[in-house]
């Protein structure tokens, strides 16, 4: 319960002090004063709320709420605006992860740490729809969480555009396509998507790839989980950049 904190007065503190809430959790049917201001503050930040009954409050905590629970980070997220040209000042090719609304936790976690390890610049995330980065994400991680710069972008479209505009490539990762990750140059200024097992990457991510490619398998199942498909897909890129003969 390290990253909770209850009550209208101290999650208006914490706002204030600049810490980070993932969610905000809103009792349905609360009003006054005290609501309006903190949910005028919540709609000012940006920040991810959810309306739900006052049960499911009661399950995280049996302290005096007054309706709202806060679930803070436990990283500090980077703008990704200012990240891309801080990787090309340093003289580096951009290498980026996009998770397309990965839910689990753990996978969140796997995926940071097989991205950390080969050497990728960040991990972009929608604040809707995703994992949060919490105590057992970063513990799967290894600590990656800790090393590797995490985005939470509003509109995950929004960030695709802006990676092409920043001279970045869009690949997008799905058992669908004919074209192999083996046949795919990676070496450039690359962003990789890759989406969550139940749904795979939205149609609309994939209209904005550049192009798709996909891991060769010989199995049944007909997909991977996704922490071991973002790390098939990293190592490849980090072979053909690094270890490639003649290059």
């Amino acid at each position: 319960m390290e990253n909770y904190i209850f009550g209208i007065h101290p999650i208006i503190e914490a706002l204030e002090e600049g810490k980070e809430p993932e969610k905000i959790f809103i009792q349905k049917g609360l009003s006054g004063i005290n609501f309006q201001k903190l949910f005028q503050i919540i709609r000012e930040k940006n920040i991810p709320f959810q309306m739900v009954p006052v049960e499911k409050l009661n399950r995280i905590t049996r302290k005096n709420h007054q309706g709202f629970i806060a679930q803070i980070a436990l990283i500090t997220y980077h703008k990704l605006d200012m990240l891309i040209p801080t990787i090309y000042e340093k003289g580096e090719t951009p290498l980026l992860v996009v998770l397309d609304k990965i839910t689990d936790v753990r996978n969140m976690g796997a995926v940071a740490r097989s991205a950390e390890c080969a050497g990728a610049h960040a991990l972009i995330l929608s604040e809707k729809g995703s994992a949060p980065v919490n105590a057992d994400a970063i513990k799967t991680s290894a600590g990656a969480l800790s090393r590797i710069p995490v985005c939470r972008e509003r509109e995950i479209l929004e960030s695709l555009a802006f990676i092409k505009e920043s001279g970045i490539t869009i690949a997008a990762c799905t058992e669908k396509s004919q074209n192999t990750i083996y046949e795919t140059a990676l070496t450039g200024p690359l962003a990789i998507i890759m989406g969550s097992e139940e749904k795979g990457i939205s149609k609309a991510c994939i209209t904005m790839a550049d192009y798709v490619m996909a891991i060769p398998q010989k199995g049944k199942i007909g997909s991977l989980n996704v922490s071991v498909a973002t790390g098939i897909v990293l190592f490849e890129a980090l072979r053909q950049r690094e270890f490639v003969i003649g290059k």
